[in-house]
């Protein structure tokens, strides 16, 4: 029989639960530590001392108590102080950030992607937004890593992405790439752009408070993260969530994975823009200008948002059949045409959903917004620090 753990190692899951605490909830005072945690308050005097004295969480007194007595002291992420480096990869811009412990954004950067654009082309910018935002970093700030949130089927143990097909990548090695451009600023984690943008907004967003959620982020592909019982939902390889190529018209146009008739082809962007008889056009923009056209009246948008708003439903209802989530959140430009679509998409989501399935169902846009993606490739550097915080 395998021994108990030792007192060594609870002690390091201590830290690493109370870190994490304050890491996702911010500041919290000790006394809600001792309740929340379930540790008695000497462990927590001991557990938040140590994690100060590594200057990952700082103690003061709150300003304002309104009762008598000695305040319990609130413990408060180092946020300008431990950071790590986030990365997004999209179909039409490059963006990086760095992101203080706790989920603050303290510096950002962003660019352009032409469509075409091929790794070692893309890596370059990217390395160089890493390169000037440590020109203003403190000299006593501790760096943790940087994540890399790319819209694409990514293999997290080397960060190879094995399948991009809207961004045009196959097989490509972007964290190698990455590291060899970032040099010290190494410590690289990739991960695809739904999956860390569902576990933030899990944790710190529209679905705090839900363990079964589906992020669906669209623009030219459609892609889901999703969370079941409070944990990703990863598949073999980490390659599940690829619901845009789940099949939902055989006799429907050819999908760049392939294959014929993939729900992509229904509600992404090009889908939108040739119903809208804008099928020239391409990009966020033009995406938001059949939406706001649309809200103004135009018959043609509104016919294009009718019959992608949907197809949406059609997928989602299949979606909540086999995962029963709480809550379905439409990031990318899927948020947008939500926005004007919501009514469609409920309507086709209950005549397909079974009652049980549906009954409870949260639609929701993300809290995070664009946000969620740095946010959570942020979180793929800081699950090391937070796994163990003094190792």
């Amino acid at each position: 029989m395998r021994a108990g753990p030792s007192q060594e190692e609870v002690r390091r899951h201590n830290l690493g639960t109370l870190l994490r605490y304050v890491h996702v909830h911010g500041a919290t005072s000790r006394a809600e530590l001792t309740s929340l945690l379930g540790l008695n308050r000497s462990t927590i005097g001991a557990l938040t001392a140590e994690l100060t004295t590594a200057g990952l969480v700082s103690e003061a007194a709150p300003r304002e108590t309104g009762r008598a007595g000695r305040p319990s002291l609130v413990v408060r992420p180092e946020s300008s102080k431990v950071y790590a480096y986030a990365l997004s990869i999209e179909v039409d811009r490059l963006r990086a950030a760095r992101v203080g412990l706790g989920g603050r954004i303290l510096d950002r950067r962003e660019t352009d992607r032409p469509r075409g654009m091929q790794v070692l082309d893309a890596v370059q910018p990217l390395a160089g937004f890493v390169h000037d935002m440590r020109k203003d970093v403190p000299d006593d700030a501790r760096y943790v890593g940087t994540g890399v949130a790319v819209a694409g089927m990514v293999r997290r143990a080397d960060g190879v992405v094995r399948l991009a097909p809207t961004i045009g990548w196959v097989e490509e090695p972007v964290g190698e790439a990455l590291g060899a451009e970032l040099g010290d600023a190494g410590k690289i984690t990739v991960g695809n752009h739904a999956d860390v943008s569902a576990l933030v907004e899990h944790s710190r967003g529209a679905a705090v408070g839900c363990d079964n959620v589906i992020y669906l982020y669209g623009d030219v592909g459609v892609g889901a993260g999703i969370i079941a019982d409070g944990h990703r939902v990863a598949g073999h390889g980490g390659y599940g969530g690829e619901v845009g190529h789940m099949v939902v018209n055989p006799y429907g146009r050819e999908c760049s994975c392939g294959s014929r008739g993939c729900w992509e082809t229904e509600i992404g962007e090009y889908a939108l823009l040739k119903h809208a008889g804008r099928g020239d056009r391409s990009g966020r923009e033009a995406v938001l200008g059949v939406v706001d056209a649309a809200m103004r009246g135009d018959s043609q948008a509104q016919f294009a948002v009718r019959q992608v708003g949907d197809w949406i439903g059609f997928g989602v209802g299949n979606l909540v059949n086999i995962f029963n989530p709480e809550a379905v959140i439409f990031g990318g430009t899927l948020r947008d045409v939500y926005l004007v679509a919501a009514a469609q998409i409920r309507s086709r989501l209950t005549s397909i959903a079974l009652p049980a399935c549906r009954e409870h169902i949260r639609l929701r846009t993300p809290e995070l917004g664009d946000d969620a993606a740095l946010i959570g490739a942020a979180e793929l550097a800081f699950e090391h620090l937070l796994s163990d915080p003094v190792g």
